[in-house]
């Protein structure tokens, strides 16, 4: 009997470590998105009537250290509204990273299926005071950020979801 007891202990030990490798998964590298979310720049109001004005010059050199910011980070799509002061600004990263500027309607805009396509992605996406913050809060869902101040262009949201958790920051790059 003693010296079944050994075997039975070894075979135990055996068994387990099987199933225990039968259930021991491979880590998987994990699924992470991150996009990046601004405001146009400083556009021209010299003409208040004119509903798709252009960049002032302040909004030119603006869009110009916008460029220079994103220029380290690996850019997959660069997304903006249809309006000139949207793409003027979306315009010098898109140029400097060779990727062509990519149109969206905020009114239509599917947080989910935007997730989804840009699954594994770094994704510029410029957009306007008052749908900036709200395309941040769909895509993080909740609501956490309120419409911009019209003198803020300047705030640079940054969310980072990762197997699908997000994570947000907003930042000031003045």
């Amino acid at each position: 009997m003693q010296n079944i007891k050994p075997l039975i202990a070894l075979a135990l030990i055996l068994v387990g470590s099987i199933a225990c490798k039968k259930d021991t998964k491979i880590a998987e590298d994990p699924v992470v998105s991150t996009f990046y979310f601004i405001r146009h720049a400083e556009k021209d109001r010299t003409d208040p009537e004119n509903p798709d004005p252009e960049l002032n010059q302040d909004g030119l050199d603006r869009a110009i250290r916008w460029a220079e910011v994103f220029d380290a980070i690996p850019l997959d799509i660069v997304y903006s509204t249809n309006y000139e002061r949207t793409s003027m600004t979306a315009a010098p990263t898109s140029v400097k990273k060779d990727i062509d500027i990519k149109y969206y309607d905020p009114n239509t805009f599917d947080a989910e299926e935007f997730k989804l396509v840009n699954q594994d992605k770094n994704i510029l996406v410029v957009g306007h005071s008052n749908t900036t913050p709200m395309l941040v809060n769909q895509v993080i869902g909740k609501e956490k950020y309120d419409q911009m101040d019209d003198s803020d262009n300047s705030s640079l949201f940054i969310v980072r979801i990762i197997d699908g958790v997000p994570t947000d920051i907003r930042l000031k790059m003045d």
